[in-house]
């Protein structure tokens, strides 16, 4: 073989273990195995749900009927459920609603939280109001994300346009340091990045978005109609446990600190700190009860994400919504789980 042949294939086979690795990386779960029912999850807060029934299950079982699959970013969250690798994943509404527009055959069978997400500006920042905001630079996590439409709702109260300002799409891990260095001028995206500017002392909060849009959505959970067709059962286990979770994380602030300490260990490899301050400073910065879809909040994202242009306006909620898995939300209990636990 001569040498550049020798060069080529060498070459070649670098870059397929540069790929698997990659793959690997991506797709490799943070904890367990990859087997089972497996369900992607950022380590953010509107996804808390996820790692705490996976974690109280198997404190109190001693296994999980699922097994919670961490991703670093959307765009692999996203493609690791088009492949049908996770068939539920914890996913942006607008994205899901996107999806299914396009003919991906998805459906939302509950909600991942509510509230969270507020609209951050520097300490030192001349903004405070929505008018000061013409001209900013302000970072969004990417066109899919419902903080878009947070920031397209209130410049619109304000008589403004979304191209009164200008937006920059950046991975939320990203914006706390953007921010810090003003390179721009706000941020908004789901906790808890927001709320380590906060914390950290340089940021400051334009409007909190339980103020200005009660009951907000980000993220959401999403099921493949195979996965409701044929493995129905695991679903509902699923959205039952995360339920449980939400109202156990909503009883008592000791739940919260608790959960901050052994999901930041075992599943966001983060500083216990940041959890614990955004899931206590309020108290109600983020809410895990009251999950099930309601019809009026989804088209409501429906008109405003149209307006936008970021969503077509074809697909409504009976489409993408499937609330047979939600149970009322006054029937969930909390999980019997002790705080004291480790």
């Amino acid at each position: 073989m001569s040498f550049r042949k020798t060069i080529a294939a060498a070459a070649v086979v670098i870059l397929v273990v540069m790929t698997l690795l990659h793959t690997a990386l991506n797709l490799w779960p943070n904890r367990g195995t990859a087997g089972g029912f497996r369900v992607g999850f950022l380590p953010v807060t509107c996804h808390l749900t996820c790692p705490v029934t996976d974690f109280i299950n198997k404190q109190t079982t001693g296994t999980s009927n699922f097994s919670p699959i961490r991703f670093q970013g959307w765009p692999e969250l996203k493609e690791a459920h088009l492949s049908g690798y996770t068939p539920a994943t914890f996913i942006l509404a607008p994205m899901a609603i996107a999806l299914r527009e396009q003919g991906v055959p998805i459906k939302i069978v509950y909600l991942g939280h509510r509230e969270g997400g507020d609209v951050m500006v520097h300490r030192d920042s001349a903004i405070h109001r929505t008018e000061d905001l013409r001209g900013k630079t302000v970072a969004v996590p990417g066109r899919y994300a419902n903080h878009r439409l947070i920031l397209y709702r209130e410049l619109k109260r304000a008589g403004m346009k979304l191209s009164d300002v200008n937006i920059v799409e950046m991975p939320p891990p990203d914006m706390p340091a953007a921010l810090y260095s003003k390179s721009v001028d706000a941020i908004t995206s789901g906790e808890p990045f927001p709320g380590q500017t906060e914390m950290d002392g340089y940021g400051r909060a334009l409007y909190r978005v339980k103020e200005v849009w009660p009951g907000f959505i980000s993220c959401v959970l999403a099921v493949h109609e195979d996965a409701i067709k044929n493995r129905r059962a695991e679903v509902q286990e699923l959205v039952n446990g995360i339920a449980k979770s939400g109202k156990w994380l909503d009883a008592e602030t000791a739940n919260r600190m608790n959960a901050a300490q052994f999901v930041s260990k075992f599943y966001y490899n983060q500083h216990p700190r940041l959890l614990e301050y955004v899931l206590s400073k309020p108290p109600d910065r983020v809410i895990y009860s009251k999950l099930k879809p309601l019809r009026a909040n989804f088209e409501e994202i429906e008109q405003l994400a149209k307006e936008a242009g970021i969503l077509q306006g074809t697909a409504h909620f009976d489409e993408y919504v499937d609330t047979s898995f939600a149970p009322e939300d006054d029937t969930v209990q909390p999980h019997a789980y002790a705080t004291a636990q480790k």
